[in-house]
């Protein structure tokens, strides 16, 4: 029986070196590669993407786009997860069309992914809805990759987990929401640097992980905070877009 097969393929966090033996091995199996076009301002992205398809793909391959559905990322509380799984209905709507008709019963495609697929990316989750939906069928498998957690740890050369400690991992929006939930706490895409007034926190801060663009900080927040809040908005004005992650560690009470 033909049937058609995705590879949902970990790519790194920005180091064309972050692709694993797996991953290259995954794009030289696939057909056909999907690129959901992001605009002008992100073509970092989609270059990194064509440049590990040219290096690793085996011809005869197609690239097949489409363009992603415009977000609101401005909507307040309750509200933005419905603002999101909107944004993610339409975007697999995109998704399930590149499937169905780019893709042959006989063929493979690929997604290749920011960084891990598992880690912090909606890509799983399209999938299954376009799954779910039934009108397009398919076997799909995961790729690991690097994820901008790995890449920051090791850049600042420290772990992420402590002896008998936990870890919470989450974004800007819920740690200010929220405020720390756990002596270490790794924050993803924080727009609004919601570190700000952790005092009794130690900040390991990157941006652009593993690209010639990338940034990093580290420090005391309260010696360092209105350095990264600086370096972050004028690289985002500089480039029209960033994605940046942090690590934030209490500091012991030396009392």
């Amino acid at each position: 029986m033909r049937v058609k097969r995705l590879l949902v393929i970990g790519i790194g966090a920005g180091d064309p070196d972050h692709l694993t033996l797996q991953a290259a091995k995954a794009i030289a199996a696939a057909d056909v590669f999907f690129i959901v076009d992001k605009g002008e301002v992100k073509q970092d992205l989609i270059r990194l993407r064509l440049d590990l398809i040219e290096r690793h793909g085996r011809p005869p391959y197609r690239i097949a786009e489409a363009r992603d559905p415009e977000r609101d990322r401005t909507t307040p509380g309750p509200a933005y997860a419905a603002a999101v799984e909107d944004w993610r209905s339409r975007r697999a709507l995109a998704c399930e069309s590149l499937i169905r008709d780019e893709l042959a019963e006989d063929q493979t495609g690929a997604f290749l992914v920011w960084g891990d697929p598992g880690v912090y990316d909606s890509t799983l989750a399209i999938v299954e809805d376009i799954l779910s939906r039934g009108n397009v069928t398919f076997d799909y498998e995961v790729i690991p990759g690097i994820s901008s957690v790995a890449a920051l740890t090791a850049r600042h050369r420290t772990s992420l987990t402590q002896v008998g400690r936990p870890v919470h991992l989450t974004t800007g929006r819920r740690l200010a929401e929220d405020g720390p939930t756990a002596d270490d706490v790794v924050v993803m895409l924080d727009a609004h640097c919601s570190f700000a007034g952790l005092d009794d926190f130690h900040i390991h801060w990157g941006a652009y992980l593993g690209t010639p663009d990338e940034i990093l900080v580290s420090g005391p927040v309260a010696e360092v905070g209105d350095r990264i809040r600086e370096l972050r908005a004028d690289a985002r004005a500089r480039k029209g877009w960033i994605m940046d992650t942090y690590l934030l560690r209490r500091v012991p009470d030396s009392g």
